[in-house]
């Protein structure tokens, strides 16, 4: 436990952090870096989405002119019922996504699941009925259920044990990016290329998330899949004594219930 304090101690601070990362980034992985390109396109579409299917529903499938149509409040409703759906179709598929990546791969499994979602966000031009919208979210489903499982059953395999924590946090980086950059580059330029008061720019959005989710799954096609790796508990045992980021002192599993053994 001495040694295992004092080595703790060493690794603290801001400074040993960014060190950490930057070396984490130079010697990242193959398979890392080609579903970073994959997490990239993919939740760029997903923000498109998100940030815009309400509008998108009130504007094109309700036909609200403004804000203060009571068409518009009709829409944003809508738009959640579609986002059940969905959530409903993701927990079904969820059961289905690891026998179809037994009988196949998971590397197919994903990409199929991304076009999935891909063709549910571009069929929202063609569609103009609301319970038929409904339907568009199936595909969408299909896809959230693939993304949050696969990119990281993939990536699990092609990493070092020993940085396994570290390097999970970093392929968080690439769902922060997208969403930094739908944040901040979105509205201007929709203004830019759409205008300001164009009624359609929302349904262009919500079918460009598609486009992004099309090339997420065309570039699953091109990353390199190592299959499950048999880690040994001593290396996982191993590498806790050396990971960087590890929980806060003064996080407790129960709270307040005096559960922890502090021995």
């Amino acid at each position: 436990m001495a040694e295992f304090e004092r080595k703790r101690k060493e690794r603290k601070g801001i400074g040993a952090a960014f060190e950490e990362i930057a070396s984490a980034f130079r010697e990242m992985p193959t398979t890392m870096k080609q579903l970073a390109v994959v997490q990239f396109f993919t939740w760029l579409g997903l923000f498109c989405m998100w940030m815009f299917f309400g509008l998108m529903t009130s504007y094109h499938i309700f036909g609200a002119t403004n804000e203060r149509d009571p068409r518009f409040t009709d829409g944003q409703a809508w738009g959640g019922n579609a986002f059940a759906i969905y959530s409903i179709t993701c927990f079904v598929v969820a059961f289905l996504l690891p026998p179809l990546a037994r009988a196949t791969n998971r590397k197919t499994v994903h990409a199929v699941s991304l076009l999935c979602g891909a063709l549910g966000l571009l069929s929202v031009y063609f569609i103009h009925d609301k319970s038929i919208l409904l339907v568009s979210m199936v595909g969408v489903g299909v896809a959230w259920a693939s993304i949050l499982s696969m990119p990281y059953a993939i990536l699990s395999g092609a990493l070092p044990a020993a940085r396994m924590g570290v390097y999970m946090g970093i392929f968080n980086f690439f769902i922060v990016i997208p969403e930094i950059i739908a944040s901040f580059a979105f509205g201007p330029v929709i203004r830019a290329i759409f205008g300001r008061d164009n009624p359609n720019a929302p349904m262009y959005v919500v079918m460009a998330g598609g486009v992004f989710l099309t090339l997420a799954a065309i570039s699953v096609l091109l990353v390199r899949d190592i299959a499950d790796k048999l880690v040994p508990e001593e290396a996982v045992l191993e590498a806790d004594k050396h990971e960087l980021f590890t929980v806060p002192e003064s996080v407790q599993p129960v709270p307040s219930t005096g559960l922890i053994d502090k021995s």
